[in-house]
């Protein structure tokens, strides 16, 4: 029994020999002591066919001992919820209870507390591993008591990180984690460690999260249920930060191994998780059947609680589908009722609450609109029935008598609508950007950037309803002031949140703050106007106006091109010295069809696999130029350009349109993070420290670092090494990488340059504290981002802006060894000329025709006083 959770297949081997012993000399005990002990060894190998098999066997043996029994069925417990069929594990608990002594009862109630938690019974799961507990705590310390204390604290711990006390949760699996290791449990201490990638992502520290899944990975490896079961955990842990795409990873290798291994309990909730991936990742008809495939199984394992869950995500498919109709209406309603029933499930009601009441609003239903939000905006109001409401009124009363679970970005969704549907738009602002201000201070306190953008995703959906508002209002200034406020809060600009946080305070205390302009030096500008309290817009038209000079003074002669999507359309917001206009532009799938047309052009010609290539790269230029550019040319001019992309311009190869041919153009994740950088003080050196590294396997990279460093006096080369490359760029002004690049649009943190000692990732970037202020990666598509929402390009370039970097020039589309040679030496020496790098690059292109590279950040800055 002993060695059934140490070492498992050696007690399966000793098992049968004492069975076929006992079954010899007919020792009945001895019997059914070995079918538990193999049905436990069965269990921790992943059979679990096997497992209830054996265990069933000990049940049945004729004559046996009631307390024996009564242990066997004990562990029959865990084994019939892992198959599928919780309430009937907790009815052979009930069969075992009478014939144990109270050391057995107590284990006895840890494995119902698996049960009671997968019924969604959380606090009687939690009172039971108290009592539990409790005894186990002054039991005598044999190996098995070791186990099920440790056991015990494990299944408490789950428990409460499914109910989002995610620091007790922490506290329990640690204490689990010390035992199972005293005691030398290592199936326990393998559980214990599987659970920490899980946590870790709910933390917000997804650097952990993903080494804690490597090593979980290497210790569970031989034990495909286990292993999958942490796979499809750590899913739901990702599913919940906004990363679909890598949540669908590990589904897609968790599933097939649920199936094979009879795991029927988890494999219902991982098929749960992938169909709300496919709802997510755009695949709503594929959502829907695997969502009503989990329903079946769920209804089958007797889980009523867990079947609105995938009932919303059904219904939510049929809503992407369309067409809304009333009858869907109710049915959402309907469904966001039933969730607010079940286990941990407020924030899906409130959420499917909202849909209902945005889907009526769509068809014009402002009655029904109007009660779904009054349930998410209701405080704590004490309402009684009265004799002769309706039953749904009733209803509705009683549960307006409760405290609102409504969490606060719903709610301010909410009462954002509500103002709207009564033409308050001043009061439908104030909600939209309290909202975001709770945003604002989620992410803020979160270092990993992709973990920010996506923790920001939460309030996408109300950041598009207050630019709609914006819009429709018709003022270019408070559009362009809406745009920066969304994008201060998605994390690229640091301290967006405090500032919003701090600017709403100021509000509330009737405090008037005008941002201090200090002309074109910048010297002085405060850049903190997110303009609360206003009543004729997003915010006070004094301090947008005030800010906003800032921003035009420090344009001189350029404008600001502003791009933004407004229900499928693009807009441009243009700002120039003298004024901000706007235009709506085209469709945005359209426009994102023409890219895709133009890189492929592009890539076609770098690889030199079709002569016409480079003909169509210049017609497909064309016709991005007559979506994006050419209805803005009588405001833009001749204007050298700062560009802030939006949609699927944060893949566009800018220098390859033949507008912008020989115009420098800078582009940012916002107009706020180039102003900040462009006023920021130069350093006190006159010449700019440069140094450079060139790459493996790329002939021509050893000669273009030597023509880099001939522009640069007392420049240095660097090994290229991840190590020596990492110290160089927390040293340098200017660096300078030619190697290969690869970009993960799944994973853009993952990102990289190829060294001689393997990649340097994204991610290595995070603890750089002073990077150079300008960074060129001669590489292939190292300037390529994806955008989780807006203002959040994330990629390596993306990487270093966010983490200080002035200016990046990278390239967006592969291109040959030698053309990189030729555009970077030509780069340099203009830049060593005192050029801007935004220039350099603009008249490196114009003089060479190769437009692979773009410049980002504050690149209309010379390097030099």
């Amino acid at each position: 029994m002993s060695r059934s959770v140490v070492d498992p297949e050696q007690a399966l081997a000793a098992g049968r020999l004492v069975l076929v012993a006992a079954e010899h000399t007919g020792a009945v005990e001895a019997a059914v002591v070995a079918l538990r002990a193999m049905g436990l060894a069965a269990r921790e190998l992943g059979d679990l066919q096997a497992a209830e098999r054996h265990l069933r066997k000990a049940i049945a043996t004729p004559a046996a001992p009631p307390q024996r029994v009564a242990q066997a069925r004990l562990s029959l417990v865990t084994v019939r919820t892992e198959r599928g069929h919780p309430l009937q594990a907790l009815r052979v608990a009930a069969l075992a209870w009478a014939y144990l002594c109270p050391l057995d009862r107590a284990k006895l109630d840890t494995q119902r507390a698996v049960a009671l938690a997968h019924l969604g019974r959380y606090q009687e799961a939690i009172a039971a591993c108290d009592r539990s507990l409790e005894t186990l705590a002054t039991a005598p310390g044999t190996v098995d008591d070791r186990r099920f204390l440790a056991g015990g604290l494990l299944n408490r711990g789950l428990v409460r990180a499914y109910r989002g006390d995610w620091h007790r949760a922490t506290q329990d699996i640690t204490a689990c984690l010390e035992i199972s290791r005293a005691a030398g449990l290592s199936h326990l201490t393998r559980l214990a460690a599987a659970n920490l990638p899980f946590l870790a992502v709910r933390r917000g520290d997804l650097a952990a999260a993903f080494a804690h899944y490597r090593a979980a990975e290497d210790t569970l490896f031989g034990y495909p249920e286990r292993l999958a079961t942490m796979r499809a955990d750590f899913a739901g842990a990702l599913l919940a930060a906004h990363l679909p795409g890598e949540a669908r990873a590990l589904l897609s290798l968790a599933v097939p191994e649920l199936e094979a291994s009879g795991a029927h309990v988890a494999l219902a909730e991982a098929r749960l998780k992938l169909a709300q991936v496919e709802l997510l990742t755009g695949d709503p008809r594929r959502a829907a059947e695997v969502a009503a495939q989990a329903a079946a199984e769920l209804a089958a394992q007797d889980r009523e609680s867990w079947l609105p869950l995938a009932r919303e995500v059904e219904l939510r498919s049929r809503l992407a589908l369309g067409p809304v109709t009333p009858a869907l209406v109710r049915e959402l309603a309907e469904c966001a009722g039933a969730l607010e029933f079940g286990p941990a499930c407020a924030v899906a009601a409130a959420a499917l609450r909202l849909a209902a009441a945005e889907a009526a609003l769509s068809i014009d239903d402002h009655p029904t609109a109007s009660e779904q939000l009054g349930y998410l905006t209701a405080q704590c109001r004490r309402v009684q029935p009265a004799e002769g409401i309706p039953l749904a009124s009733k209803a509705q009363a009683a549960h307006l008598a409760q405290p609102s679970p409504t969490p606060p970005l719903i709610r301010q969704h909410a009462l954002a609508l509500e103002a709207a549907l009564q033409e308050d738009s001043a009061g439908a602002f104030r909600a939209v950007r309290d909202g975001l201000a709770e945003v604002g201070g989620q992410v803020e306190s979160l270092d990993d950037p992709a973990l920010r953008a996506h923790a920001a995703r939460a309030g996408e959906r109300l950041a598009a309803f207050g630019l709609a508002l914006a819009v429709r209002g018709g003022r270019a200034e408070e559009v362009f002031e809406w745009s920066e406020h969304w994008r201060a809060v998605t994390g690229q600009v640091p301290g967006g949140g405090e500032e919003l946080r701090r600017s709403d305070a100021e509000a509330e205390g009737g405090l008037g703050r005008r941002p201090t302009s200090g002309g074109g030096s910048g010297e002085g500008f405060e850049a903190r106007a997110w303009m609360a309290g206003a009543e004729s817009g997003p915010g006070g038209v004094d301090e947008a106006e005030g800010w906003l000079r800032g921003v035009q003074e420090n344009l001189g002669g350029a404008a600001l091109v502003e791009y933004v999507v407004d229900q499928g359309a693009l807009l441009a917001v243009v700002v120039t010295a003298e004024q901000v206009r706007m235009r709506r532009l085209a469709e945005v799938s359209s426009l994102g069809e023409a890219v895709v047309r133009l890189r492929y052009a592009m890539r076609r010609a770098a690889l030199g696999d079709c002569p016409g290539a480079g003909g169509d790269a210049v017609s497909c230029g064309q016709e991005v130029d007559q979506m994006m550019f050419l209805p803005l040319a009588e405001w833009i001019g001749d204007r050298p350009l700062v560009v802030v992309p939006a949609g699927p311009l944060y893949t566009l190869p800018w220098s390859a349109l033949p507008y912008l041919r020989g115009r420098p153009v800078t582009v940012t994740a916002a107009a706020l993070s180039w102003l900040r950088a462009r006023t920021a003080p130069h350093p006190g050196r006159a010449a700019p420290v440069v140094a450079a590294t060139a790459g493996p396997d790329l002939d021509e990279a050893p000669e273009e670092v030597r023509q880099v460093l001939a522009c640069h006096p007392g420049g240095h080369e660097i090994e290229a090494r991840i190590a020596p490359v990492l110290r160089a760029l927390a040293e340098v002004d200017v660096f300078h990488v030619a190697a290969h690049g690869v970009f993960q649009a799944r994973s853009p943190l993952l990102s990289s340059i190829t060294l001689t000692d393997g990649p340097l990732m994204a991610y290595d970037l995070l603890g750089l504290e002073d990077p150079p202020r300008l960074v060129i990666l001669s590489s292939c598509d190292a300037g390529m981002a994806r955008a989780p929402c807006e203002g959040a390009p994330l990629g390596l370039a993306g990487t270093f802006l966010a983490q200080g970097t002035a200016c990046v020039i990278a390239g967006m589309v592969p291109v040959r060894d030698e053309e990189a040679l030729a555009v970077m030496t030509c780069f340099h020496e203009l830049l060593a000329a005192g050029h801007s790098p935004s220039r350099a690059l603009a008249e490196a292109t114009a003089k060479t025709g190769i437009t692979a590279f773009a410049c980002f950040g504050a690149g209309d800055r010379p390097l030099t006083t």
